[in-house]
């Protein structure tokens, strides 16, 4: 009995366990207990409990008045996110398994920690960071540290209730770190904000400044500063400023003026802003080229070169180069300069100024020309009594000479490139005071020369009578207002011939023998020289006109003209007219030097032949044209490294002009068309002296002989082609 009832009892027991643990499986776990609720975000609150026996994971709630965050977790502890910095919650946790949710445990309240404050970080100098935040709400104080971010020197810390704070004695382009956060009343640190800072650089030291004077620029140096990334160089002038950035320890500042000072100064940049300027360094460039440059030949042999001061230029250099190759210079402080100088040269001038960076650009080369020197050997020879031929020495620097013949009622002129002139048309028994004056295209003429007087022949006395007082014996009557003069009187004729001389107005011809024709004249001496004869009385037969007559040009001005005996004749006039002017000569011989001839002009020629008697043939014959009149204004110009072009001043648009070269090495023509002023010969042999001449082409005859030859020097300096030109006989030189 005993014994069954004691199974009884095991299977009771039995029964209670199974359904207890049916019971358990379907019914809610126990009520969690908190032991603990805290914040170390501003964003969250941790919560820690004991674990409840059947449950699965638990419920946390954060309640803040009506609003709330539920979060599930499977342990403790557990955290709930989401949540508002610096708020009070009332934290509950629920228990939770298969069969449901326990009840809320009792409430514990928990306060989330203060918000980070945000950071604004900035370098004010290059040895101090400024930060400066926002209020944090209920935040009572904040704590603010700094470290170098390579963890050398220390750690920097302040406490403050202020929303800003500078650190002070940092190092100048230096990465740092930044840490703060807020604590609230009781002391408690919110959540920390962390930034890094850089300081901004130092201003870079020994800043040195080198001037290049030929490019006009400085490149400016100096030791780079720690921390900086880019450096600003800046030259001010006045408001002018130039700048130039790198990333190096040197930069290049290009566009320097002359004459200007400039101060240099270098600012360092990082990502922290920039450094203070350098303190500026002076820089004072070249001076400029001086302007204004006047040359004057105050009087003859000295020159004045002045000109106009410039900026920084503390002297100043002239160099006077003559175009024979001799060169001078004076130094001085001033802006002006004396030279001496000679006729007939070309003087290159040039200025520079100078100061302790150098010497200025090369401004403009001036050229100045003296005048020419006056002509010296100068002789007068009469070819006829009313004509005189002029001859002199070539002098240096003339390109034109001009002959004058001036007495009390007038004067002759003459020019020629030739030095003689045939001053014709004069008048007899007269005192004449003759000057030659050279010129030149740049100059003009020289007014300084001297003159020389000439007397010309006594003038032909006229035979006012002839009367028969016997049949030998004739006596013949002039008049004349000569001075001091001889006359002798001839009679000629197929009989022979006879003379008679007298001081007075008549002389008496004997011995005739009758039955003749005779030709009477008279002509009268001086000192001076000797008059043409006078007309013959009578003429029986009219004088016979030349058959041939001929024209040749001498020079420029001066024509020779002859022509064939014509019989019956003893003198002749010829003339040569045109709308210009005309040209005569009376003479007993059968040619005649006519001068004061214009070139390129076309003429009528005539010619009186005249008898014994006075009877006179006028004769025509085929117009004559003079020849094209030389081109002016000859110059050279290089073409290339073997090449020149001759241009000219053409007299006449429609005449061609022949250029020739005469060197050691070669001779070179060319023939420019009507249309042109210019020849190009190219290829022509360097190192050699060429005589060139420019002459207007002939339509027939030989080749112009008078034209202005000139003379220059092709020389070999590398590849390049140097020439001096020598103008005509003078020696006038002009480089190219």
């Amino acid at each position: 009995m005993s014994g069954a009832k004691s199974k009884s009892l095991i299977s009771i027991g039995l029964l209670f366990n199974c359904l207890e643990m049916i019971f358990s499986a379907n019914t809610a776990p126990d009520i969690p207990v908190i032991d603990q609720a805290y914040s170390k975000l501003s964003s969250s609150i941790t919560v820690k409990w004991r674990a409840v026996p059947g449950a699965t994971s638990y419920l946390l709630t954060a309640r803040d008045g009506d609003s709330f965050i539920e979060t599930v977790v499977t342990n403790s502890p557990g955290t709930v996110t989401g949540l508002k910095p610096a708020t009070l919650y009332r934290i509950t946790l629920r228990s939770i398994n298969s069969g449901g949710k326990s009840q809320p445990s009792p409430f514990r309240k928990a306060k989330t920690v203060l918000a980070a404050p945000i950071l604004s970080v900035s370098s004010p100098s290059c040895d101090s960071i400024a930060v400066s935040w926002k209020a944090v709400y209920m935040a009572a104080g904040f704590s603010v540290s700094l470290v170098r971010s390579d963890g050398l020197g220390r750690i920097l810390k302040e406490n403050t209730t202020n929303t800003s704070l500078i650190f002070t004695n940092l190092d100048p382009g230096t990465l740092y770190t930044i840490k703060a956060y807020a604590w609230n009343v009781n002391g408690i640190p919110g959540d920390d904000f962390t930034y890094n800072q850089r300081t901004s650089p130092n201003a870079p030291a020994d800043v040195k400044v080198a001037f290049n004077r030929e490019a006009l620029r400085a490149i400016v140096s100096w030791m780079p500063a720690e921390g900086a990334l880019t450096y600003s160089v800046t030259a001010s002038s006045g408001l002018l400023k130039l700048k130039c950035n790198t990333s190096s320890a040197s930069c290049m500042v290009q566009s320097l003026r002359c004459g200007s000072e400039y101060y240099v100064s270098v600012t360092a940049y990082n990502d922290a802003g920039s450094s203070k300027p350098t303190d500026a360094v002076g820089l004072k460039t070249i001076p400029c080229a001086p302007v204004n440059i006047l040359i004057e030949e105050d009087e003859p042999g000295h020159l004045l070169v002045s000109w106009s001061s410039v900026n920084f230029g503390h002297y100043y250099v002239v160099f006077v180069k003559s175009d024979d190759g001799l060169e001078v210079h004076c130094n001085t402080s001033h802006t002006q300069c004396h030279f001496q100088s000679d006729c007939g040269f070309t003087y290159f001038i040039s200025v520079f100024a100078y100061n302790k960076a150098g010497q200025s650009p090369l401004g403009d080369v001036f050229n100045y020309t003296t005048a020419p020197c006056c002509p010296s050997d100068l002789r007068a020879v009469f070819v006829s009594s009313d004509t005189v031929r002029v001859t002199w020495a070539p002098v240096r620097g003339a390109e034109l000479y001009q002959a004058r013949a001036a007495d009390r009622s007038g004067v002759v002129l003459c020019n020629d490139t030739a030095t003689a002139c045939t001053l014709s048309a004069l008048h007899c028994n007269t005192r004449y005071n003759i000057t030659v004056y050279s010129f030149s295209e740049a100059r003009g003429s020289n007014t300084s020369c001297a003159s020389q007087y000439v007397a010309t022949a006594p003038c032909s006395p006229e035979i006012k009578n002839i009367s028969k007082e016997a049949l030998p014996v004739i006596i013949v009557h002039w008049q004349s207002n000569n001075e001091e003069a001889t006359y002798i009187v001839t009679a000629r004729g197929e009989a022979g011939l006879w003379r008679c001389t007298s001081s007075g107005n008549f002389c008496t011809l004997i011995n005739l023998p009758c039955g003749s024709a005779f030709s009477v004249s008279a002509i009268a001496r001086s000192p001076a020289g000797q008059s043409l004869p006078s007309y013959s009385v009578p003429l029986e037969t009219a004088p016979c006109c030349p058959n041939d007559l001929m024209l040749t040009q001498v020079t420029q001005s001066v024509t020779n003209i002859s022509w064939s005996v014509g019989k019956g004749a003893q003198t002749y006039v010829t003339m040569l007219e045109s709308p210009k002017g005309q040209a005569k000569c009376h003479t007993l011989q059968n040619y005649c030097l006519l001068g004061c001839i214009t070139c390129g002009t076309n003429y009528t020629v005539s010619l009186k032949a005249i008898s014994e008697t006075g009877l006179t043939s006028s004769c025509t014959y085929q117009g004559y044209s003079s020849s094209a009149c030389c081109p002016s204004g000859v110059k050279l110009y290089r073409l290339g490294n073997n090449g020149i072009r001759v241009h000219w001043r053409a007299s006449d648009e429609t005449i061609n002009y022949n250029t020739d070269l005469h060197g050691s090495k070669g001779n070179f023509t060319c023939t420019s068309s009507s249309d042109l002023s210019h020849c190009d010969i190219t290829e022509i042999p360097c190192g050699d002296v060429y005589t060139v001449v420019v002459s207007p082409v002939t339509n027939k005859g030989p080749k112009l002989t008078f034209c202005p030859k000139k003379i220059y020097s092709v020389t070999c300096s590398g590849s390049s082609v140097g020439m001096v030109i020598y103008r005509g006989k003078s020696n006038a030189e002009q480089h190219i």
